[in-house]
């Protein structure tokens, strides 16, 4: 049974692609061949990790997103053999949601011997409500087999409100059974680990690509090593959702 990875989430430079990269390169860490997919008609950032293969899919007639096309993503996912990262951007968020509810897709896919894994960031700062809201819409949305990963990402802010993190806020405990695991991305600081990572996500490289380049101090490689340690890890303790 293969493992459908898609990246959810309807509001803009959260850090969708970055996530798909991350599910992507922890599955070819597995030994997993890995299919890529990028949905993003404006910002196809994922398809720039040139070593993790991804797949363009054109979804647009015209000026328009034709929901037509969401039907070759479904024959893409029909003949893989292995598991699926889709990320999808935030231009596509509620057409492909329309599509995956109206068509009944979770379903269709399960018939088919995969299952569905709807991966969704929270992040901080100006964008917190925005990304509460989508996840709390996309609970509602999607039925109760669905399991959801939650990224929280605190690269624009702190994530709390009214002092309260996440883990207890009301979204969240209304919802926490719907939730299979959550991911961490910690808050790197910019000067140093922060930098790093940047530079490497600009330039599109994966975290072995970046830390092979002789050009990087002992440094820039060794906090790239624990950056990509620590999201492994907890992808590792996710494992019961991901396996």
């Amino acid at each position: 049974m293969a493992k459908i990875h898609m990246v959810l989430q309807g509001k803009g430079g959260v850090g969708k692609s970055f996530i798909a990269s991350i599910i992507a390169q922890h599955c070819y860490a597995k030994k997993k061949d890995t299919l890529c997919i990028d949905t993003d008609p404006v910002n196809a950032t994922f398809l720039g990790f040139k070593k993790l293969n991804v797949k363009k899919l054109d979804l647009m007639e015209g000026d328009e997103i034709d929901p037509r096309k969401f039907d070759n993503l479904v024959e893409l996912i029909s003949k893989s053999k292995s598991d699926v990262v889709i990320d999808n951007g935030a231009s596509t968020f509620v057409a492909l949601s329309h599509y995956l509810i109206s068509n009944h897709i979770p379903a269709l896919l399960k018939e088919m011997g995969h299952e569905l894994i709807v991966h969704t960031v929270i992040t901080g700062g100006q964008a917190l409500s925005d990304t509460l809201n989508g996840f709390d819409l996309m609970i509602k949305q999607f039925s109760s087999d669905i399991a959801f990963v939650v990224w929280l990402n605190p690269f624009w802010g702190k994530i709390e409100s009214n002092g309260k993190s996440f883990e207890s806020m009301k979204v969240y405990l209304d919802n926490k059974s719907r939730v299979s695991a959550i991911i961490k991305i910690p808050d790197y600081k910019a000067e140093t680990f922060g930098r790093d990572l940047s530079e490497m996500l600009q330039a599109k490289l994966t975290f072995d690509d970046a830390i092979d380049k002789p050009e990087l101090t002992i440094m820039m490689r060794q906090r790239l090593k624990i950056v990509k340690s620590q999201l492994f890890e907890q992808l590792e303790g996710a494992q019961a959702v991901l396996a």
